[in-house]
Formats: C-alpha cells, sequence, structure tokens
C-alpha cells in the first residue's frame, strides 16, 4: 500500500490490516514491519481484480484511499533477477530503491515527468513496471529523481521500496 504509516499519516495497523486481508479469504497472510506491505496467497490470477478488492477493503477498514499495488511473487522474482549490477550492493554511500510503476502509468510517462538522473549522483534503470533507481546519500538532495518523485503530479502514480525491503518480502 503507498503511504501508509509514514509521519503519522494514512495509519493502517498491521494487526488489523492482516485480519483484513484473512477475511477477504487471503491465505498464509504476513505484514512487514509496519510498512503497509503485505505478503499473501490468493487463487485469484486477476491483479487487476485483486487491486480493486483490497482497495475498496481499506477504504471499507480503515476510512482511506489508498492506492495499493499487487505484484505477483514470479513477478517480483523476474524484477529482481534484472537487476543492473550497480543495484543492491554493500556500498553503504550509495542508497538503493525500487520503484513500482503503478497502472495505467507507464515508465515512458514517468521519464517524460521527471527527466534524467543527475550524472554521478544517481542511476536508474527500468524493467517491466519497475525501475532501478540509485542515488548517493549525502548528495540525495541534488538528485532529480529524489525532488521529481515526491511531486504531486507523478507520486501517486509510484510506490517506492528500499532495496533490503524489497529483498526481505522476496524472502518472506
Amino acid at each position: 500500500m503507498r503511504g501508509v504509516n509514514i509521519s503519522g499519516k494514512n495509519k493502517v495497523p498491521m494487526a488489523e490490516l492482516k485480519k483484513a486481508f484473512e477475511e477477504l479469504g487471503f491465505g498464509a497472510v504476513k505484514t512487514y514491519l509496519n510498512s503497509g506491505n503485505v505478503i499473501f496467497s490468493s487463487d485469484e490470477e486477476n491483479i487487476g481484480s485483486l487491486t480493486n478488492r483490497i482497495e475498496t477493503t481499506i477504504k471499507k477498514w480503515f476510512g482511506l484511499d489508498i492506492p495499493v499495488f499487487v505484484i505477483s511473487k514470479e513477478d517480483l522474482e523476474d524484477i529482481l533477477q534484472h537487476a543492473p549490477d550497480w543495484w543492491g550492493d554493500e556500498n553503504k554511500e550509495i542508497y538503493d530503491n525500487l520503484i513500482f510503476i503503478m497502472s495505467p502509468a507507464t515508465f515512458a510517462e514517468v521519464w517524460d515527468e521527471i527527466g534524467e538522473p543527475r550524472e554521478g549522483l544517481e542511476k536508474i534503470q527500468d524493467y517491466k513496471e519497475a525501475v532501478f533507481w540509485s542515488f548517493s546519500r549525502k548528495d540525495y538532495q541534488k538528485t532529480n529523481w529524489w525532488r521529481e518523485t515526491a511531486s504531486a503530479n507523478i507520486s501517486g502514480k509510484l510506490t517506492i521500496q528500499t532495496a533490503n525491503t524489497v529483498s526481505k518480502i522476496n524472502g518472506m
């Protein structure tokens, strides 16, 4: 779920969120930290239908209109297998993120709105509905993508996770 439990806004208790997903009939429901990430199993193959059901339930249970991004384990694994060599390494001076582009938005739209990364400060590479993004921790405020991904025009089309979070979720 995009934008929950950040700076006291859009509060969603994870225990209640887990119950909501169980009531939807999903199996093996787990939440990750206080992040709004939920791992679950379902026989439903239509991602659009899953997304709508979850968004409706979030509205009903918590009174929030929260954008939801659903991705299958197989698709997430495929994306991670296509990570560039420079993404997700142990370099503590670099901050690695995975940007998920929420349908119906496309990478071309995101690129048109944000523009090129700042040379020497950040790198991006797209693959399917994701963008691998890395930037210098000490110079993050100078990057183009840091400032622009938070802008009102584009922020509702994206959800951003750290490489560490994505790795942990993928392993759950």
